[in-house]
Protein backbone atom coordinates (compact mmCIF):
# COMPACT_ATOMS: atom_id res chain seq x y z
CA UNK A 1 0.00 0.00 0.00
CA UNK A 2 0.88 3.47 -0.55
CA UNK A 3 -0.49 6.82 0.74
CA UNK A 4 0.05 9.92 -0.98
CA UNK A 5 -0.60 13.65 0.75
CA UNK A 6 -0.85 16.81 -1.31
CA UNK A 7 -0.31 20.10 -0.28
CA UNK A 8 0.45 23.38 -1.39
CA UNK A 9 -2.71 24.23 -3.35
CA UNK A 10 -4.36 27.37 -2.54
CA UNK A 11 -6.14 31.01 -3.81
CA UNK A 12 -3.42 32.32 -6.30
CA UNK A 13 -4.17 35.96 -8.95
CA UNK A 14 -3.51 34.99 -12.97
CA UNK A 15 0.10 34.91 -13.50
CA UNK A 16 1.08 33.75 -10.12
CA UNK A 17 2.64 30.64 -9.04
CA UNK A 18 2.65 27.38 -6.70
CA UNK A 19 4.39 25.02 -6.10
CA UNK A 20 2.53 21.39 -5.31
CA UNK A 21 3.99 18.46 -3.15
CA UNK A 22 2.99 15.09 -2.29
CA UNK A 23 4.32 13.50 0.25
CA UNK A 24 4.04 9.34 0.15
CA UNK A 25 4.69 6.44 2.54
CA UNK A 26 4.01 2.93 2.75
CA UNK A 27 6.27 1.46 -0.01
CA UNK A 28 9.77 2.73 -1.28
CA UNK A 29 8.78 5.69 -3.30
CA UNK A 30 11.95 5.11 -5.58
CA UNK A 31 10.68 2.29 -7.02
CA UNK A 32 7.07 4.15 -8.35
CA UNK A 33 6.51 6.54 -11.27
CA UNK A 34 4.48 9.43 -10.29
CA UNK A 35 2.28 11.51 -11.86
CA UNK A 36 0.23 14.81 -11.71
CA UNK A 37 -3.46 14.39 -12.77
CA UNK A 38 -6.27 17.38 -12.14
CA UNK A 39 -9.79 18.09 -12.55
CA UNK A 40 -11.71 21.07 -13.45
CA UNK A 41 -15.11 21.44 -12.45
CA UNK A 42 -17.46 19.38 -14.06
CA UNK A 43 -15.03 17.96 -16.30
CA UNK A 44 -13.33 14.79 -16.37
CA UNK A 45 -9.95 14.56 -14.62
CA UNK A 46 -6.96 14.67 -16.77
CA UNK A 47 -3.05 14.19 -17.18
CA UNK A 48 -0.98 16.37 -16.43
CA UNK A 49 2.55 15.12 -15.98
CA UNK A 50 4.44 12.19 -14.95
CA UNK A 51 7.93 11.28 -13.94
CA UNK A 52 10.28 8.42 -13.67
CA UNK A 53 11.58 6.58 -11.04
CA UNK A 54 14.70 8.21 -10.77
CA UNK A 55 13.68 11.64 -12.27
CA UNK A 56 15.43 11.58 -15.05
CA UNK A 57 12.31 11.19 -17.63
CA UNK A 58 9.12 13.44 -17.23
CA UNK A 59 6.61 14.04 -19.73
CA UNK A 60 3.55 16.65 -19.88
CA UNK A 61 0.41 17.36 -21.52
CA UNK A 62 0.59 19.45 -24.03
CA UNK A 63 -1.23 22.22 -22.59
CA UNK A 64 1.33 22.69 -19.44
CA UNK A 65 4.63 22.31 -21.36
CA UNK A 66 7.19 25.63 -20.61
CA UNK A 67 4.45 26.09 -17.81
CA UNK A 68 4.73 23.09 -15.23
CA UNK A 69 7.65 20.96 -13.60
CA UNK A 70 7.34 17.77 -12.49
CA UNK A 71 10.04 16.72 -10.14
CA UNK A 72 10.67 14.31 -7.59
CA UNK A 73 12.68 13.95 -4.13
CA UNK A 74 13.51 10.04 -3.89
CA UNK A 75 15.28 11.07 -0.01
CA UNK A 76 12.24 12.33 0.88
CA UNK A 77 9.50 10.37 -0.66
CA UNK A 78 8.36 13.84 -2.50
CA UNK A 79 6.89 14.72 -5.55
CA UNK A 80 6.37 18.20 -6.37
CA UNK A 81 4.40 20.07 -9.44
CA UNK A 82 6.13 23.83 -10.03
CA UNK A 83 2.98 25.99 -11.66
CA UNK A 84 4.12 29.16 -13.00
CA UNK A 85 2.03 31.70 -15.37
CA UNK A 86 -1.21 30.27 -14.25
CA UNK A 87 -4.35 30.75 -15.90
CA UNK A 88 -7.83 30.80 -14.62
CA UNK A 89 -8.37 27.46 -16.74
CA UNK A 90 -5.60 26.00 -14.87
CA UNK A 91 -8.36 25.71 -11.54
CA UNK A 92 -8.73 22.20 -10.94
CA UNK A 93 -8.32 19.95 -8.30
CA UNK A 94 -4.95 18.24 -8.48
CA UNK A 95 -4.33 14.62 -7.62
CA UNK A 96 -1.00 13.51 -7.19
CA UNK A 97 -0.98 9.24 -8.06
CA UNK A 98 1.58 6.52 -8.18
CA UNK A 99 2.30 3.84 -10.68
CA UNK A 100 4.06 0.02 -10.27
CA UNK A 101 4.83 0.52 -14.01
CA UNK A 102 7.85 0.97 -16.09
CA UNK A 103 7.73 3.74 -19.01
CA UNK A 104 5.52 6.29 -19.71
CA UNK A 105 2.52 5.87 -18.26
CA UNK A 106 -0.51 8.65 -18.62
CA UNK A 107 -3.94 6.62 -18.24
CA UNK A 108 -5.53 6.79 -14.71
CA UNK A 109 -5.61 2.88 -14.92
CA UNK A 110 -2.44 2.51 -15.14
CA UNK A 111 -1.78 4.32 -11.36
CA UNK A 112 -2.46 1.83 -8.90
CA UNK A 113 -2.10 4.69 -5.90
CA UNK A 114 -4.12 7.89 -5.86
CA UNK A 115 -4.00 10.97 -3.41
CA UNK A 116 -7.11 12.98 -2.30
CA UNK A 117 -6.48 16.36 -4.33
CA UNK A 118 -5.66 19.42 -3.41
CA UNK A 119 -7.43 22.58 -4.57
CA UNK A 120 -6.19 25.31 -6.71
CA UNK A 121 -8.09 28.33 -7.69
CA UNK A 122 -6.78 30.70 -10.13
CA UNK A 123 -8.43 33.94 -9.82
CA UNK A 124 -8.51 36.28 -13.33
Amino acid sequence: QVQLVESGGGLVQAGGSLRLSCAASGRIFSSLTMGWFRQAPGKDRKFVATISRRGDRTYYTGSVKGQFTISRDNAKNTLYLQMNSLKPEDTAVYYCAASSALGYVNREDEFDYWGKGTLVTVSS
